[in-house]
């Protein structure tokens, strides 16, 4: 059993997009400047080998019940922590049932936490599956916003058994803007997964695999326009989620349009991204995505432009 190398940490871990259009449950990528901060501490007030959770908003204190405390308790058991407390503290950035990994971000900082205040043992991986461990419990077995959560970028989830991820590598230099606009209405991630079709047609599937595979051509190559076709071009999920979210179809049209490269939903929803290689175009754009939303759904919305996250999970 490690000893703590040290008697607080705090730790951030930046929102992620899943899904990316036609990539269900196999890719995801992480968002800059937006996310969750998990403060951990050594708490002699705590019995040997538990974690508290001393303050969080909204969200249950029960470590068991709560994605950060999942994710916190699944690093402990890995490493093997008996002889000390610890206290965590959860400060939520991003809105829950957003669709901008709201629950993968807490898991990722809490994960990375634990690790690094007893000295870094435990592999990228193995955090990944501790916070797989709470997504699994919170909102599905499905690691496309976990491992972008802790790793940064663009990631492929190739196999889920065994668990076998494969970083995309967006070049740098290359500009790439995320236009983010959450309207105020919640989408559930398990009421939004039960409205998807059960069989898919062959025509259906080659044409989706086609798109992913010109998805993961376009990030590799640092190609925005051939990554907003693509990720606009899903057959799948996205027409069976699109009639839940009020104004969604409005949305998209709006912000291609405006001259957005592509645009879906991100994750389950209800927020919606657009991509572009401008920030002032990608504001334009996110200001004519609101009004969609308002206009046609009747519902208020706000906008962000962000770039893509590189570093992931990380003490701060």
């Amino acid at each position: 059993e490690p000893s703590p190398v040290s008697t607080l940490i705090k730790s951030f871990a930046p929102a992620t997009i899943a899904n990316l259009g036609p990539g269900f449950d196999f890719l995801g990528c992480a968002v800059d400047g937006i996310g969750d901060t998990v403060t951990l501490r050594i708490d002699p007030t705590v019995h040997p080998g538990s974690l508290s959770i001393s303050s969080i908003h909204k969200l249950s204190c029960d470590p068991r019940w709560n994605c950060a405390g999942i994710a916190g308790m699944a690093v402990m058991r890995m490493i093997g922590i008996r002889s000390v407390g610890l206290s965590m503290t959860l400060e939520k950035g991003l809105p829950l049932g957003s669709g901008l990994g709201s629950s993968a971000a807490s898991a990722a900082a809490a994960a990375v936490a634990m690790n690094e205040i007893f000295g870094r043992s435990l592999s990228i991986r193995d955090l990944i599956l501790a916070g797989l461990e709470s997504e699994a419990k919170v909102s599905g077995h499905h690691a496309d916003n976990i491992a972008p959560a802790i790793m940064g970028g663009f990631v492929l989830v190739r196999s889920y058994e065994p668990l076998d991820l494969m970083p995309l590598q967006f070049p740098t230099g290359t500009e790439l803007f995320f236009v983010l606009v959450s309207p105020k209405f919640e989408a559930p991630t398990k009421k939004m997964r039960a409205v998807l079709p059960k069989e898919v047609g062959m025509k259906m599937h080659v044409a989706n695999c086609s798109q992913a595979a010109a998805l993961v051509a376009a990030v590799l190559q640092g190609d925005g326009r051939l990554l907003g076709s693509a990720l606009s071009s899903d057959g799948i999920v996205e027409p069976s989620r699109i009639p839940l979210i009020p104004g969604m179809a409005a949305v998209k049209r709006a912000a291609l349009e405006a001259g957005a490269f592509g645009c879906t939903i991100s994750g389950a929803g209800p927020t919606a991204v657009a991509v572009t290689d401008n920030e002032e175009k990608g504001r334009v754009i996110g200001a004519r995505m609101v009004k969609a939303f308002l206009e046609e759904g009747k519902l208020q919305a706000s906008a962000t432009v962000q770039r893509l996250d590189r570093v992931g999970a990380r003490v701060v």
